[in-house]
Formats: C-alpha cells, sequence, structure tokens
C-alpha cells in the first residue's frame, strides 16, 4: 500500500515539475499597457502618489513587484511616441512624426511592422484597445496592422472628440462644426480583414449611452475609459480558456490627456481634489483591475507586463497637467518632454523591487518582446523592402543577467531628420532650444515650459552640453564656462549622430504622414527659387495645425 501511494506521489510530483518546466519553456504572454501624457513625477514610484494628491496603490505594486525605470525615454508627443513603441523605429523613419486632422485620412503606412504583426509570426494572438492616435484610414487601423481584434480603439486625442460640441466652442462656425461632425469617428471594433463598426460617437459630456434605440449612441469622455477596461478584462477572460495560445495585449487609456474629465465615480476621490489628480486615481483603478484579473485567471505567471506613457507631460496645459521635475515639457527636447515613467513585471524573471537607471525607451519595446517571443526581426518591411530598427533587446536588463546594450538616446521634434539633442552616456548635447525661449542656462535661468508654443531656435555653432547625472535638470550648461569645459564631449556625441545620418542614406524615411508649419513662404523667395513656384502649383499652400498632441 505505501509503495502505491509513494508511486503516486511520485507521479503526481513528476507531471507538476512537467507542468511547471513547460511553464517556464512556454512563450510569455505579453500585456503591454500605455497611459497619456502621464508624468514622470505624478505616480508612487517617482515620488508622487499621495505625496501629490494622488495615490496610486496598483501602480506602486507594480513597481514592488517588478522594475521601475528611471532613464526611460519615449519621443516629445503623442504621435511619434506610440509610433515609436509600435515599430522599434525613429518615427522620422516611419514619416509618423505628425499625424492628419480628422477627416484627412493617411497613418501608419502598411508595410511597417508593429509589435502586433512581429508576434503574429511566433503565433501569438493579438489584441488592441483604447488609443491609436496613429491614422485614420483603413490601412493604418490596428486591426489592419497586425492585430487580430481591436476593441473600442479612439483615433485621436481627447480635444478632437470635442471639436463638435458647441458647448465648448459656441464661436466655432456652423459649418465648421457640422464638418467635424461628419468625419469625427467614434469608437472602432474590428477583427483582421473584417468590417469596421463604429460602436459609438465621443464627446465631451457626461454622457454613457453607447446604444440608443437600438443604434449607435454616445459616450462622453469621462467614461471612455471604462470600456478599454471592460474590453481588456473580457480578452483576458477568454485568453484563460486557451493557455496554450501565447497572446499580446496592447491596452492604451486615454487618460490623461487634457481635457481630464474623471469618471464620475472617481470624481473629488483624490486628496488633491482637483481633475487631473482624480484621473490619475482613475487610471491606477483601472490598471489595478487589468493585473487582478491577470492574477485572478492565473496568467500572471506566465505574463510580461510592461506599463508606461507616450510623452512627457504637457505643461502648456497647466493646471491640467502632469509633474515633471526636469526642464521643458511635452513638445521640446528637454528631459522634460521625453523622460517618462515605466514599469516592467515578470514574476520568475524580474526580481521584486527592482531600480533601473541605463539609458532605455519605447523604442526598445519591439527588440525586446520579439526576443522573449523567440521571434527574429525581419530583415525586410511588409513590402519586402529593406528595413532597419532602432530598437535594443532589454531582456538582459529585465532578467538581470547583462547591462543595457543601448547607450545613446536621440532626441526630435516633428520636422527634424537629424536630432534635436543627442545623449550618449550621462551627458547630452543640445541643438533645438524650443520651449524655453533660448533662455541663458545657469542658476538664474528661467524655463518658461512653453512646449509646442515656443519656438524653435537652434544654437549656431556651438551646443549647450549638459551632464544628466550631475544636473538632470538641464540648467547647466558646461560646453565651455569659467571652471570646466566639456568640448571633447561632441566627439563621441557627434559620432553616434554621423552614424545614425549615415542610416538615411542606405535606409531612406517615408514621406511624412501630416507636414508640419515651418514658416512663411516669402515674396522674395517666390521670387527667387523656381522650386518654391513649382511647389506652389503643383502643390497649393496647407498650413498645417500642430496635431500631434
Amino acid at each position: 500500500m505505501k509503495s502505491l501511494l509513494l508511486t503516486a506521489a511520485l507521479a503526481s510530483v513528476a507531471a507538476l515539475l512537467a507542468t511547471l518546466a513547460n511553464a517556464q519553456s512556454s512563450k510569455p504572454n505579453i500585456l503591454l499597457i500605455v497611459s497619456d501624457d502621464t508624468g514622470y513625477g505624478d505616480l508612487g514610484p517617482y515620488g508622487g502618489g499621495p505625496g501629490r494628491g494622488m495615490p496610486t496603490p496598483n501602480i506602486d505594486k507594480m513597481a514592488a513587484d517588478g522594475m521601475t525605470f528611471f532613464s526611460f525615454y519615449a519621443q516629445p508627443s503623442c504621435t511619434p511616441g506610440r509610433a515609436a513603441i509600435q515599430t522599434g523605429r525613429i518615427p522620422n523613419r516611419s514619416g509618423m512624426t505628425t499625424v492628419a486632422f480628422q477627416g484627412q485620412g493617411g497613418g501608419l503606412p502598411h508595410a511597417e511592422w508593429t509589435l502586433a504583426s512581429v508576434l503574429k509570426l511566433g503565433g501569438y494572438k493579438t489584441y488592441f484597445t483604447g488609443k491609436w492616435h496613429l491614422g485614420e484610414a483603413d490601412y493604418a487601423l490596428p486591426n489592419a496592422q497586425g492585430y487580430d481584434e481591436m476593441r473600442y480603439a479612439g483615433l485621436y486625442h481627447l480635444n478632437a472628440y470635442t471639436y463638435a460640441d458647441p458647448t465648448w466652442f459656441p464661436d466655432m462656425d456652423p459649418a465648421l462644426r457640422e464638418m467635424f461632425a461628419k468625419v469625427t469617428k467614434g469608437a472602432l471594433s474590428g477583427n483582421a480583414g473584417g468590417p469596421v463598426t463604429e460602436d459609438f460617437k465621443i464627446n465631451g459630456q457626461y454622457v454613457d449611452t453607447p446604444t440608443i434605440d437600438g443604434k449607435e449612441g454616445v459616450v462622453g469622455i469621462p467614461f471612455f475609459d471604462s470600456y478599454v477596461e471592460k474590453a481588456a478584462l473580457g480578452f483576458l477572460d477568454e485568453a484563460a480558456k486557451t493557455p496554450e495560445t501565447p497572446f499580446f495585449i496592447n491596452v492604451n487609456f486615454m487618460k490623461v490627456h487634457q481635457p481630464n474629465m474623471p469618471a464620475p465615480e472617481f470624481q473629488l476621490k483624490s486628496p488633491a481634489k482637483t481633475k487631473y489628480a482624480d484621473s490619475v486615481v482613475e487610471l491606477d483603478a483601472r490598471i489595478g483591475a487589468i493585473m487582478d484579473k491577470l492574477h485572478e485567471t492565473g496568467l500572471d505567471q506566465n505574463t510580461l507586463v510592461f506599463y508606461t506613457t507616450d510623452n512627457g507631460a504637457w505643461q502648456d496645459v497647466y493646471p491640467d497637467a502632469g509633474y515633471t521635475p526636469f526642464r521643458g515639457t511635452k513638445g521640446t527636447v528637454r528631459e522634460g518632454g521625453n523622460r517618462v515613467p515605466a514599469i516592467a513585471v515578470w514574476p520568475g524573471k524580474i526580481k521584486p523591487d527592482t531600480k533601473n537607471h541605463e539609458i532605455i525607451g519605447g523604442l526598445d519595446l519591439m527588440a525586446t518582446f520579439a526576443s522573449a517571443a523567440g521571434v527574429p526581426l525581419p530583415t525586410k518591411d511588409r513590402e519586402d523592402q529593406p528595413i532597419i530598427f532602432d530598437s535594443y533587446d532589454m531582456t538582459p536588463v529585465l532578467e538581470a543577467t547583462g547591462p543595457s546594450p543601448r547607450n545613446e538616446w536621440f532626441y526630435f521634434t516633428e520636422d527634424e531628420l537629424s536630432p534635436g539633442a543627442a545623449r550618449v552616456g550621462h551627458l547630452k548635447a543640445l541643438f533645438n532650444l524650443r520651449g524655453d525661449n533660448g533662455q541663458q542656462t545657469g542658476g538664474l535661468a528661467v524655463d518658461s515650459n512653453l512646449g509646442w508654443k515656443g519656438p524653435e531656435k537652434y544654437v549656431a555653432t556651438v551646443p549647450q552640453i549638459f551632464d544628466l547625472w550631475a544636473d538632470p535638470q538641464e540648467r547647466y550648461d558646461i560646453f565651455m564656462n569659467n571652471y570646466t569645459e566639456h568640448t571633447w564631449a561632441m566627439v563621441s556625441i557627434g559620432d553616434a549622430i554621423n552614424k545614425l545620418m549615415k542610416t538615411y542614406v542606405q535606409y531612406p524615411p517615408r514621406k511624412a504622414q501630416s507636414l508640419t508649419y515651418t514658416g512663411p513662404i516669402t515674396l522674395s523667395n517666390y521670387q527667387k527659387f523656381q522650386w518654391v513656384r513649382d511647389e506652389l502649383a503643383k502643390e497649393g499652400f496647407d498650413m498645417p495645425m500642430p496635431t500631434g498632441n
């Protein structure tokens, strides 16, 4: 009898070990959560949370369970930030430095690889919900870009959904308002290769009527993220039924992009009692619900969770804005526009409560996720042309088996091919002074944090140099002053920029999906240059709007 019990026990142990071994060797599920315009100093792990009147207990728990990044970089605005995450490429390569206004079409070129289309090569089930902001043409939608299913996809930044509302803009010409009402698409759902349906319109009111008389209704900005959360939870419930199939789900909350309108159950629930703080509390709660569902379904043990945001804090719209301890804001190449929060959780792979200060960024999610999935990055695009990625595999960093393979970061605004700033190691060279009106650096400098409102102003020959270890606020230019000089830093920084620029020759950037205003056409230039006259005859004149937010 004892031998039979021992045999059964051994068999049980062997089965358990086999199950664990299989779980360890199987491809991990991947959950990517992206919030909008979240400030570096908003969340608890970055000194925010309760200290700023907006507790973030769920995000705090993620940090306690995983790795928090303190030198993680995005792009300076929404569309390029999201394009960099999706493609693993500097946005000027894909043409996604801005996105067209609603009704103008365009978007992420079909030839680009995305996280979803690459992971599909590894047998992953892929799913998208929430803010897309990478164009509205059929070829640019998530279900045409590698996602098996998109649910409640929002194509624009939140402000765009208020344009057709007379209570927001009573002075708008009625004809223009009618145009916005006609062309602005609401929440979209659909499967790859199938039709796209508009679930409901979105407006800037406290209204939650997704259907009206059995037909398409209207959902206000305050309620939109509840649908994103609902979609994510539903997907995870379904995924738990087929644990043998790895999945990639990309959840994109609209919070906390301005205008912040917290859902009713979160109004005045933050200690700060502000719209922004209430919205951060809401964001944290919705992330917590998703993490709870992962745990409830048992999927958490084989899931890599990565949370980040698309760009730095949008100080232009203060007080409805996040906080950054750095100089500059969204729309600039300063640290404040580009350094963002990021947290990774991966049970059995990432040690709890780990802090990382190496240079890493949203660009690196492509190579990292592909590596975790065992998928080599393609060498040709989806139209069979040679392609280059700007993405580094971060798995050695996550698993504490090696240092970050990245030692540099390049910063760009909308129209830049050469970077407006570049960091190599702990030193940063700044060429584009946009956002502070060229104010002098140093202890008495005044940074007006104008972001997009500040004009571009480039240094002539000598860049500003900042030591981001000693001076992360970029206050003291050490290129050459009365106590030090770091002109030698430009040898390594210049070499890094030179190598980058050479790649544009072999891998030409795609056509920009939306042009930005780069200055007036002057009468003297019209008279002097034939190409100006040719362009006017061919393309006419367009005054683009700053739609990259």
